[in-house]
């Protein structure tokens, strides 16, 4: 009988004395869920979803609670729930952390709030915590403060530690074990540095490399292993994609393009492991893309939103992290 794969689908046949190892050991792969979710951006409070699984078009899942809009990245997720962390609702940054259970369509609910309110903040997640790096505050001044939930539980968010500078617009990619910001604007201008986190700990944020282009407004899609950086702004658009080997440390290598044709910076972006997809983007776009993380090449055609919009967050129930 066939097993899955510790290192990918029906890479080998399990024996059963891996299976009983596996088991004992608590080392038994799940298999990677293909429910992706696009939230908030221009609308504030739309929740859609699109199933991985095969392209097509997203669909009408739910409503956020309160209008997080213009969040980009800071949407996470565990197996089991999504979460949207911070955002704006006019006229200034908010505090505001919503969840909704991924399993079943519905509203959000709240879950709490951040230890600082803001907005375009970089959010990173495995299966047990979700964290938010950096981030634009009332005013639009730009922070360095990490803050990190439980995502199982409700409640406020408490200090993780500070990223290396004050930063916002960043992309996002994850392991179970590390958390990584790429890029994002501070108080310099557009950012070429990747910086990491150890999830499960508390602390400030480490160098890890460079990107190919500095540049704001991109986001990322990861596997457990491979983080890949895609568009964003630098200034004018940039259609690069780079990526990053996630457990070491060093400077992104070049992937692909994304469509000629999508002159959008500000998308959302997540996975299922295995196909990174990205949506939207300013001014606003309805555009899906996907790329194979485990190659490297152009992005393609995946499917449209339901709306078209710009600084979406996304998440699903099976990206790099879980």
């Amino acid at each position: 009988m066939a097993f899955p794969s510790k290192d990918g689908p029906n890479s080998y046949v399990w024996k059963l004395k891996d299976v009983y190892n596996a088991r004992q050991g608590d080392n038994w792969p799940t298999t990677p869920g293909n429910k992706a979710f696009f939230v908030s951006g221009t609308d504030g409070t739309e929740i859609t979803t699109v199933s991985m699984a095969s392209a097509g078009n997203a669909s009408d899942f739910g409503d956020l609670p309160i209008n997080q809009q213009s969040n980009q990245n800071g949407s996470t997720s565990s197996s089991t729930r999504g979460l949207m962390s911070g955002g704006y609702n006019t006229p200034a940054s908010i505090n505001n952390i919503s969840y909704w259970t991924m399993a079943s369509s519905g509203n959000g609910v709240d879950f709490g709030d951040l230890t600082l309110a803001r907005r375009r903040g970089t959010g990173v997640s495995n299966n047990t915590r979700s964290v938010l790096m950096a981030g634009i505050q009332p005013g639009s001044s730009k922070t360095n403060v990490i803050d990190y939930i439980t995502i199982a539980s409700t409640g406020n968010a408490v200090d993780f530690g500070d990223t290396l500078s004050d930063t916002s617009d960043g992309g996002q990619v994850n392991s179970p074990t590390r958390g990584v910001a790429g890029g994002g604007q501070g108080p310099s201008g557009n950012s070429n540095v990747i910086q990491y986190i150890t999830i499960a700990s508390t602390g400030n944020s480490t160098d890890f490399g460079d990107l190919t282009l500095a540049r704001r407004y991109l986001c990322g899609c990861d596997s457990s292993t491979r983080g890949v950086f895609i568009q964003g702004n630098a200034p004018a658009f940039s259609n690069v994609m780079d990526y990053i080997t996630i457990a070491s440390t060093g400077n992104a290598i070049d992937f692909g393009d994304t469509l000629s044709g999508n002159t959008d910076s500000g998308p959302g972006g997540t996975s299922n492991s295995t196909i990174g997809i990205f949506g939207g983007g300013a001014p606003t776009s309805n555009v899906i893309q996907y790329i194979t993380i485990a190659t490297t090449g152009n992005a393609a055609d995946f499917g449209d939103l339901v709306t078209a919009t710009n600084f979406v967050g996304a998440t699903s129930d099976g990206h790099g992290g879980l």
